[in-house]
């Protein structure tokens, strides 16, 4: 009998929400399999993360506002322990902006993935709060949705002609 079987289901629990709880932070904010964030939003000003590209229909700040908006929801559920309404409309989760809210978006970003980072390592992670959804899917939806708009918002800039950013990011 190897180690692996000798370990209780609970010890395997447990490493495997440890494993999790490591992961999650990584899927958060990039910087292995990714561009991290901040380097993704480093060096954009407000007039350039303002902007969309022609063919495209948002901007790194609509970007941007829409991941807020979907992070601050899961975060809200998490924190309050309870359940949720979804939105009526997929465009009621795509707020107005402009150029003059640059600042206050993209440091409201950075406060709710600030907030997430306490939940990461939760003994919870298994149980239920939205619905179906457990604490844990919500935080890999948190952690999934964010990378996939982070993806777009690396095309933005690169079809702005702002990519790489000043801190490099994931081009050879």
């Amino acid at each position: 009998m190897s180690q692996a079987d000798d370990r209780t289901p609970d010890d395997r629990n447990e490493r495997a929400q440890l494993a999790f709880a490591r992961l999650l932070p990584k899927l958060f904010r990039g910087g292995q399999a990714f561009a991290g964030v901040e380097a993704t939003l480093s060096g954009l000003d407000a007039d350039t993360a303002a902007r969309v590209p022609d063919g495209l229909p948002h901007s790194v700040l609509n970007l941007l506002s829409h991941i807020n908006w979907w992070n601050r929801w899961m975060l809200d559920i998490i924190e309050m322990g309870q359940a949720q309404p979804y939105p009526a409309h997929a465009a009621d989760t795509w707020p107005a902006v402009t150029a003059a809210d640059w600042g206050r978006v993209r440091n409201e970003f950075y406060e709710l993935l600030a907030r997430v980072d306490a939940h990461a390592s939760r003994p919870d992670l298994a149980n239920p709060v939205n619905h179906e959804e457990t604490i844990g899917e919500l935080l890999a939806d948190f952690a999934l949705h964010t990378a996939h708009h982070f993806g777009q918002i690396v095309t933005v800039r690169q079809l702005l002609g702002s990519w790489p950013p000043p801190a490099g990011g994931d081009t050879w």
